[in-house]
């Protein structure tokens, strides 16, 4: 839309949009939060700004759009009405965002306009930004500077440097360390110093600065070195940068001192005196020269030679071997030969002056020749050693020996020298043969080599002695063995995949292939555990479950390679530990409890069963009520459910409470039930009388009132409920001119004239109603005294009035309210008297007064005894009596629940 726009202005406004393009600088350190200022373009390009309504009919209102879609967008946020440029929640990191700019310089002014162009080192965010409407248009090029802070610390590239001083460098040598700090802040918040920790006295650091800027840091020697003394220094040097306050790296710093040629052997002795027996043999050992040189590697190296000084002959019968020093006898000594030979052997290091040693050899005459002692042997023999295999039998022949004197003048002896299961003895009947054997098994790993020796003596005390090693070789004779038999484990459950359980070891006394041991699961491991055959590391492949399997028990075995191999087996144990994994777990999700009102508090009213599958603390479990807590408690151990006091049906007749089930895990887990408390009604609210009001009303009653006419009816209602609010209504006092005129419905409460009223039947009537409910064990009632005043019409209310306020004397009738069955024949009996009653008042219209009387006199007899006979029909109850509910079974009852 924008480019539409700009194609639609023209080709004349073309020019005059860039020349009025516009450039704004501003600065700002990197790492600012969102929402801090950078600028503001209206205010800075001094464009109007709308400050009222007067304002906005002068000046349409400007907008700000950012037309550049680069990488600096993301860091600002422009205000398209105001022109404000703020930072957004995107960080500025300038080490991030200009990393060719090392060393830049920013300039300063956090919100300055400058027409001089910054630094082409410095970092900078490019923004093009739109100014609408036309009259106001104008690109502005908006460069942003951002400036360094000192958020990084300097970094070594490596955290081991070594550096090598030749042991004789002079003092003030200068050797670059390699490895300098970097630090991605510039200025001086850059790298600007190096120290070292310990300087051991001989150490220094310098920096040199480069024309680019880059410091590098000098080691400088500051004293003598000695690699004999000490061939090595190791440090820590610390790179610090100008940065407020300053930030440090660090690196191990090792100094190795490189050796020189600075020393020359030396031997610890002067002079060496030997003697040799002239009758010595070939090869006989004479003596060794030793010489040490302080020195390393090739500046070390010896060689050993004779002086010019030692004449030929010398040479000729000693040999010296240049590189061990060894002096053995070389030519047989003769009678010629001198008996005293002085060597001078020369220690040549080099580039050094040679050490010098004497050694003074005295050869001994002997006039006899020694015995001679010739192997031959059984066994297999190599260049002089014996090799046998264990577990040989006893008396295995090794070699025979021959014992003779060469001068065949003296008695030759021979015994057998040296430590071993092993016996020379004189082999029969052949003289001088001697038979060398074993006395028991030999044991490779007890020992693999034995060194003896067959001496041999003549009667001139002469010996000559015949070495003879004997080789043990190894069998597979051992089995492997576990370090332990009984190999307990222990993982927590949940593990993750291929766990590491474990790393076996077995060792075999045996050597080479027989000594090596593979590792196998036993036929009873679960395939779910996996033993690496080499290395012996046992892991479980799978996730376990304390829940499902706490222990598992099975064999492992090793085996070495001897043939046929030998194994030994163990047995591991593995407890899998447990986690708090299981929420606990309510054994019903809904509990229904009933219990009977007026319930004693704090007794019990249920158990919340509730389990957790965990072990331990995991799985303890604490209960809570969640809500209706101030009514009722729990016990956390038992889970009994207790209420604080008594519950009143009448008041609230069910409970809903939420149970929390907490275990005891870290993090805790929980659940909740669901409880409902359904209180069961007892008889505990006697019936409450609602009409009459009061027992001083009354009802005025007209004398003409025809019998059966309701007169007015007794109203009361029982909060229980069931049988317990079931209401009989009787009338237990009465007091009147006639009171037996007058019945009360038992189930009803209404109250009807049973009797024509005469002359001599006005006046008050006092009737006692009692209201009893069918409550068990025991009904409860209320009395009401029902007034009813017989009279054409209240011509003395206070007369009236005095009479009530009387206590009247009523005798109460022992008998309960009576429940009345009514039969369908007898209701139709009753019935039948209105017609008749209506078909003699018309009658009576058109006759004499003694027709009229003499017809009403034979309804009312007929009334009457309809009503005996009602009355001969109902249940009498005892005042003072309980129910036989099996009685009133017996008969169909119609009762009401009010």
């Amino acid at each position: 839309h924008l480019l539409l726009f700009l194609l639609f202005v023209g080709p004349f406004n073309c020019f005059a949009s860039y020349s009025r393009a516009t450039e704004l600088f501003y600065s700002l350190n990197e790492g600012l939060p969102a929402g801090v200022l950078i600028g503001s373009l209206a205010r800075d390009l001094r464009l109007p700004m709308a400050g009222g309504q007067h304002a906005a009919s002068l000046h349409p209102p400007l907008s700000f759009t950012l037309a550049s879609h680069g990488l600096g967008e993301q860091y600002v946020q422009l205000d398209n009405r105001s022109g404000e440029l703020h930072t957004s929640a995107v960080e500025i990191d300038r080490e991030a965002l200009c990393v060719e700019s090392r060393g830049a310089t920013i300039f300063g002014g956090s919100t300055a306009i400058s027409s001089s162009s910054p630094s082409p080192d410095s970092c900078l965010l490019l923004l093009d930004v739109l100014v609408l409407p036309q009259e106001y248009f104008r690109l502005v090029k908006v460069k942003i500077a951002i400036r360094d802070v000192n958020d990084n610390a300097p970094h070594f590239p490596v955290p081991h440097i070594r550096l090598s001083v030749p042991e004789n460098a002079p003092v003030n040598t200068r050797l670059a360390i390699e490895h300098p700090a970097f630090d991605p802040d510039m200025g001086t918040n850059g790298v600007q110093t190096y120290r070292l920790r310990d300087n051991y006295g001989v150490f220094t650091l310098d920096v040199e600065e480069n024309e680019n800027g880059e410091r590098t840091p000098y080691l400088i020697v500051m004293g003598a070195l000695d690699r004999e003394t000490q061939d090595e220094y190791v440090t820590v040097i610390v790179a610090e940068d100008g940065g407020t306050p300053p930030l440090v790296g660090s690196a191990t710093l090792t100094i190795g001192i490189s050796d020189i040629n600075d020393n020359c052997p030396q031997f610890n002795d002067s002079q060496l005196n030997v003697t040799l027996y002239g009758n010595s043999s070939l090869g006989t050992y004479v003596a060794t020269v030793h010489a040490v040189d302080m020195d390393l590697g090739s500046n070390a190296q010896i060689a050993y030679s004779y002086s010019q000084k030692v004449p030929q002959p010398s040479r000729d019968l000693f040999h010296l071997n240049e590189s061990t020093g060894a002096i053995i006898l070389s030519t047989k000594v003769d009678g010629d030969t001198p008996r005293l030979h002085k060597l001078i052997i020369l220690g040549n290091g080099p580039g050094c002056i040679p050490a010098v040693i004497t050694v003074l050899v005295t050869i001994i005459k002997v006039m006899m020749r020694p015995p001679e002692v010739v192997p031959r042997f059984i066994a297999n023999e190599v260049e002089g050693v014996v090799y046998l295999k264990e577990l040989e039998p006893i008396n295995t022949p090794i070699a025979f020996f021959t014992i003779k004197d060469p001068d065949e003048k003296y008695k030759v002896s021979c015994y057998l020298d040296g430590d071993g299961p092993f016996r020379l003895s004189p082999y029969k009947p052949y003289n001088n043969e001697y038979l060398l054997e074993t006395t028991k098994p030999l044991d490779f790993e007890t020992q693999q080599l034995y060194e003896i020796s067959v001496v041999a003596w003549n009667s001139e005390g002469f010996h000559v002695r015949k070495v003879v090693k004997v080789q043990v070789l190894d069998d597979n004779d051992n089995s492997p063995v576990f370090s332990e038999q009984l190999i307990e484990l222990s993982i927590e459950e949940n593990n993750v995949p291929n766990a590491f359980l474990t790393k076996l070891h077995a060792t075999d006394a045996d050597s080479g292939e027989r000594g090596q041991v593979s590792y196998f699961l036993g036929p009873d491991a679960p395939s779910y555990f996996a033993l690496d055959k080499t290395t012996g590391v046992l892991t479980v492949g799978t996730q376990l479950d304390r829940e499902e399997k706490e222990k598992y028990r099975y064999t492992v075995k090793a085996v070495d390679s001897g043939f046929p191999p030998r194994e030994s087996i163990a047995t591991v144990t593995i407890t899998v530990l447990d986690k708090n994994d299981n929420s606990p777990r309510f054994i019903n999700k809904d509990f229904s409890f009933f219990v009977p009102e007026n319930f004693p508090g704090f007794g019990e009213i249920g158990v919340i069963s509730v389990t957790d599958a965990d072990a331990g603390q995991n799985g303890w479990v604490a209960l809570s009520v969640l809500n209706g807590s101030d009514i009722f408690v729990i016990d956390t151990g038992k889970g009994v459910l207790r209420a604080k006091v008594s519950l009143d049906r009448e008041q609230q007749s069910s409970y809903v409470l939420w149970i929390e089930a907490v275990d005891g895990g870290d993090p805790a887990l929980s659940s909740t039930a669901k409880i409902t408390i359904l209180l069961l009604d007892i008889n505990d609210n006697p019936p409450l009388v609602l009409f009459p009001q009061s027992n001083m009303s009354y009802l005025l009653v007209l004398p003409s009132t025809l019998p059966g006419s309701p007169i007015t009816e007794v109203y009361a209602v029982d909060k229980d409920t069931g049988m317990n609010a079931v209401i009989a209504y009787s009338i237990i006092g009465r007091r009147g001119p006639r009171p037996e005129s007058f019945r009360i419905d038992p189930k009803t409460g209404n109250i009807t004239l049973e009797e024509s009223l005469m002359q001599n039947d006005y006046g008050l009537y006092r009737l006692l109603v009692k209201v009893s409910d069918h409550g068990y064990p025991e009904p409860l009632h209320s009395t009401v005294m029902v007034n009813l005043f017989v009279n054409d019409t209240v011509s003395n209310e206070s007369y009236i009035e005095s009479l009530l306020r009387k206590e009247p004397d009523i005798s109460v009738e022992e008998k309960q309210p009576q429940i009345s069955i009514e039969p369908t024949h007898k209701k139709m009996e009753s019935a039948s008297c209105m017609p008749t009653l209506v078909a003699l008042s018309i009658i009576s219209l058109g006759s004499i007064a003694l027709v009229t009387g003499m017809g009403i006199y034979i309804c009312l007899r007929k009334g009457k005894k309809h009503h005996r006979a009602d009355e001969n029909l109902e249940v009498q109850i005892p005042l003072n009596g309980r129910i036989n509910l099996h009685m009133l079974e017996k008969k169909p009852m119609e009762i009401s629940n009010i």
